[in-house]
């Protein structure tokens, strides 16, 4: 389907066993979460067997630190997770009370306790995002270092190693996450307003044909049964322009739903030409300039059509209706102009009580989305009194406009 965004949303949307991915599956899975970083507590199982087997000095220290550390850890990594209660200050200092814990119990100990770095990082990193958790991994790795030296010599290379790699890990990890997640909604959000955009251009559409289509379809059926009691071959002829211009609505039906309809001025008023003298007004198209490109030429056909059905719909007591087209070399002007009385307009002075004259008001839905057509073509549209009374639509755009109609 040409341009249609409502198509290339839908296939977006993978099934699984498709030969593709199965991106719904992530997505059941949802976000990663605090839980991701639970198991990683196993690496103080070897301080807690020296406190269990009596290895340790002060055990009742030791005990109370494994439960304050195990539930700061656990308080904190849960926290991460959520931008609003990551920012927030409690879990700042819960993230350096853990620190202190480690750096105090690593130092006084030695051992497996050292091991407690590492988680120390893996929580940093998960609360940390961004340029800073590289300086601050490299502050913990140095204090690390430090101390594992302090305790255990040479073996301290291994936990300054291990602890700035969980944080570096950890923070870009959780980081690339969090990316991933934005772009889902991205994408979300997109298909959405694609989805948005395809309905609109599809209601303007059918707006615009059936509009038409149905008010010269009135108009002649009114003039048949004018006619029939006293010129049956005249009210034939509009019958027979009646099954005409409903198979034209069909065909241009089915081209709005595929997306390949582009109308044409020049179609279009041939169109205004019928539609108006059905009703009873005398048209007068006034064309000069050189040939339009098929795109502003389609754009401005729909102004035509659009105008002259509020001509033929709401302009009472109308007799006549002038059409000029003029060209230039870089923009082409289009003026539709009636000499008539816009009936809604008496209609809602009447409700009101209004005793000064009428102001015409014949700009609706169909006229504000092709102000808004024209306006994305680099173009403009204005609807309003005439300076010699009736009503007067004006349209000016590029002749260079590359503008696809079906947006």
């Amino acid at each position: 389907m040409k341009n249609n965004a409502l198509t290339r949303a839908w296939r977006t949307r993978r099934q699984p066993g498709d030969g593709a991915p199965d991106t719904h599956r992530s997505e059941r899975m949802g976000p990663p979460n605090g839980f991701a970083l639970l198991p990683w507590l196993l690496m103080g199982m070897g301080a807690f067997s020296h406190l269990f087997q009596g290895k340790t000095d002060n055990p009742w220290i030791g005990a109370v630190f494994l439960l304050a550390f195990n539930s700061l850890y656990i308080y904190v990594v849960f926290r991460a997770f959520h931008p609003r209660s990551r920012e927030a200050r409690s879990t700042r200092l819960a993230l350096v009370g853990l620190g202190l814990m480690t750096g105090f119990v690593s130092g006084w100990y030695g051992g497996p306790w050292l091991l407690f770095w590492p988680l120390l990082a893996l929580a940093t990193g998960a609360v940390i995002r961004g340029p800073k958790v590289g300086r601050a991994m490299l502050v913990l790795a140095a204090l690390a270092g430090a101390i594992a030296w302090w305790r255990d010599g040479w073996g301290a290379i291994n936990v300054a190693y291990g602890t700035l790699i969980s944080g570096l890990v950890t923070s870009a990890i959780l980081t690339l996450a969090d990316t991933v997640k934005e772009l889902r909604e991205t994408r979300q959000e997109l298909a959405r307003t694609a989805v948005e955009k395809e309905r609109l251009r599809f209601s303007r559409d059918l707006h615009d044909l059936l509009g038409h289509t149905l008010s010269v379809i009135v108009v002649k059926s009114e003039a048949a049964r004018r006619l029939a009691p006293t010129h049956l071959d005249a009210a034939l002829a509009q019958v027979n322009d009646i099954e005409s211009v409903g198979r034209q609505a069909l065909t241009e039906i089915r081209e709005a739903v595929t997306g390949y309809r582009e109308g044409s001025l020049t179609t279009e008023l041939d169109g205004a030409r019928s539609a108006l003298t059905a009703a009873g007004i005398t048209p007068s198209v006034r064309q000069s300039g050189p040939p339009l490109e098929p795109q502003p030429s389609a754009l401005l056909g729909w102004v035509v059509r659009e105008a002259v059905t509020n001509v033929v719909r709401h302009a009472d007591a109308a007799t006549h209706c002038t059409i000029t087209v003029k060209g230039a070399p870089d923009r082409v002007l289009l003026e539709i102009a009636d000499d008539g009385r816009d009936v809604r307009s008496e209609q809602d002075g009447s409700r009101t009580g209004s005793t000064s004259a009428p102001t015409l008001v014949r700009t609706g839905t169909g006229l504000k989305g092709l102000t808004e057509r024209l306006a994305a073509a680099g173009g403009s549209l204005t609807a309003g009194p005439g300076p010699r009374g009736g009503f007067l639509v004006k349209a000016e755009l590029p002749v260079d406009t590359q503008l696809e109609l079906t947006k």
